[in-house]
């Protein structure tokens, strides 16, 4: 009765314990069932399987990211990136930021859709500054915002050359006056960004300054300067007037490049395109001349020519003044002669004649004053004038330098071998006389031809095509493939190596019944097949008792801890036993 009161009084301490106990047990016996459960670690490597070949395929169908805008501001990123997560469009950035990536195949369709929202917006305002002005405002305001405008425009349009990443412009615009001395003309600076590695040739700077002095009013090229972000003039501004800029390189370049096709085109189809180099040099003249003249034709005859102007002049001395007085019979009257007829009393039968005639022409000399009557006339006859006005061509070819190196002839000799050997003299100036038609030669321009016939070395090796498999496009498409490739391996891996033999061990039919007790656990049996042709159940059965063994050993060492622990706890469960027995 004793031992049952302090049995009964020394038991609460120890449910904690016993909590634990059963807890441990319990797990313990999960742990035991799940690993005599065969299914268990077939589930297990099936699900691992699986997720190993879902990670390899979409590994394997990641997209491709590009680049969609890179060298961004700060706020044209943060609203580039804000409409990118609206769209839900996946995007990546590059590992100093710099450029911002998408999948390859929405770049183009992504950059059409922000363009039209005015994204990237690059920091520049263009002439949608003029679109919300304040009513009333200045005509200085106008003008600086017009001004912004231009320069934002001016931007944009160089922002989307290749080579340049950003640019900024500054105009100083034409400053009008009524004096023609205090008037100012328009001048343009120029600062370009270029991406890293990207330089911008004669051709190109050309091309841009061009572009901002057709965009401004009264803007020469020559008052325009372009630099780039390492501080370099990039623009002469008419500082080498001595010396070609690119266009007129390019022009060149142009012009040699064409007669030298012309000869390879004419000679190929004779000796073949391996057998002949040709190179060509051109004199080109880039001054600008005008030249104007006049001529004129010899005299012609009066009754020729035509009368150009005609100029008379005559005058008129006298000692009588102009006829005055009243309109009639005696003021009609000419000067210097009598009204009438006066009869003096003389002898009309001619006495004292000589006397009176004398006296007659003194009286006439006395009545009638000397008068003089002076006249002119000039005539202008038409003369032969020719003027011409002659403009020379600028970028006149002056002289043209050829020369042609033709390779020596592939022929056999008599005893079958290859040989090579020179053209003979006939075929030289037969090859000649073409060349000379075709690049229009002209000893009077002094031009110069230089024909000879070598030849040429074995190891000339020219630029071949890469192979099919070598190009970019094909590298490409390999990787793709070797990506699913690579997933089909690890699928047959995975089933040949993990899966297929877990099936077939967790697969096979069951055992007989075993014919007496096991002397370990007191469980029943398995017999054993002895026969030859089933060794895998043999070893199936094999593995299944050294489980069983291992459970056992696992209980009896958690009994023996538990009697350690708590002998008393064990002694009435002993106890409990020998009651049920009896």
């Amino acid at each position: 009765m004793t031992d049952a009161v302090s049995a009964s009084q020394t038991t609460p301490p120890q449910n904690g314990r016993d909590k634990a106990a059963n807890k441990g047990g319990q797990m313990s016996g999960l742990v035991s069932q799940l690993r005599s459960n065969p299914r268990v670690p077939l589930l297990i490597a099936g699900a691992a399987a699986i997720a190993i070949i879902a990670a390899m395929l979409l590994w394997a169908r990641a997209p491709d990211y590009r680049v969609l805008y890179s060298n961004l501001s700060d706020a044209d990123g943060g609203r580039i990136v804000n409409e990118l997560d609206t769209r839900g469009v996946p995007y990546r950035f590059t590992e100093g930021g710099g450029a911002l990536l998408v999948p390859g195949d929405q770049v183009h369709a992504l950059r059409l859709q922000l363009a039209e929202q005015g994204l990237p917006q690059a920091g520049d305002v263009g002439f949608e500054l003029m679109d919300n002005q304040a009513f009333g405002i200045s005509q200085f305001a106008e003008q600086i915002n017009y001004q912004r405008g231009l320069e934002g425009e001016l931007s944009r349009s160089m922002q989307s050359l290749g080579p340049v990443a950003q640019a900024r412009i500054h105009l100083a615009m034409a400053k009008r006056s009524v004096f023609v001395r205090e008037s100012e003309p328009a001048k343009a600076s120029v600062v370009l960004t270029l991406h890293p590695g990207r330089t911008l040739s004669d051709g190109q700077i050309n091309s841009i300054v061009h572009m901002v002095s057709s965009s401004v009013p009264e803007l020469a090229s020559d008052a325009v300067t372009v630099v780039d972000q390492a501080g370099r003039l990039l623009s002469t501004n008419g500082a080498g007037l001595g010396k070609l800029d690119g266009t007129q390189l390019s022009y060149v370049q142009d012009v040699e490049h064409s007669y030298q096709t012309r000869i390879e085109r004419i000679l190929t189809p004779i000796l073949g395109a391996s057998n002949i180099r040709a190179q060509v040099a051109a004199d080109i003249d880039f001054s600008t001349r005008e030249q104007t003249a006049e001529r004129y034709g010899p005299n012609q005859a009066p009754n020729e020519a035509a009368i150009r102007s005609r100029q008379l002049n005559e005058n008129y001395t006298g000692g009588d003044e102009l006829a005055m007085g009243v309109p009639g019979a005696l003021t009609n009257t000419p000067p210097g002669v009598a009204p009438s007829p006066i009869d003096e009393g003389k002898n009309p039968e001619g006495e004292e004649g000589e006397e009176g005639a004398a006296a007659e022409a003194q009286d006439a000399e006395t009545a009638t004053p000397p008068s003089r009557l002076n006249r002119g006339d000039v005539i202008n006859y038409e003369v032969d004038r020719s003027v011409e006005h002659v403009k020379h061509q600028r970028g006149q070819v002056e002289r043209l330098s050829a020369a042609v190196v033709i390779n020596y002839r592939d022929t056999i000799d008599e005893e079958g071998n290859p040989v090579r050997e020179p053209l003979s003299e006939a075929e030289l100036e037969q090859i000649e006389r073409l060349v000379k038609q075709a690049m229009g030669f002209s000893e009077a321009r002094g031009d110069e031809l230089a024909l000879v016939n070598s030849a040429f070395a074995q190891n000339d090796s020219g630029a071949e095509p890469l192979p099919w498999w070598q190009t970019p496009q094909a590298i490409e498409l390999g990787m793709t493939l070797g990506r699913y490739l690579l997933v089909a391996l690890a699928a047959l891996f995975l089933w040949f190596m993990v899966l297929r033999p877990m099936v077939k061990r967790y697969s096979q039919p069951a055992t007989t019944p075993a014919v007496g007790t096991d002397k370990l656990t007191g469980e029943p049996a398995v017999a054993l097949d002895t026969d030859n042709d089933e060794e895998d159940s043999v070893e199936e059965s094999s593995r299944r008792r050294r489980r069983k063994a291992t459970a056992y050993e696992q209980h009896l060492k958690q009994a023996r801890e538990m009697a350690l622990e708590d002998p008393r706890m064990v002694a009435i469960v002993v106890k409990s036993w020998m009651n049920k027995n009896e």
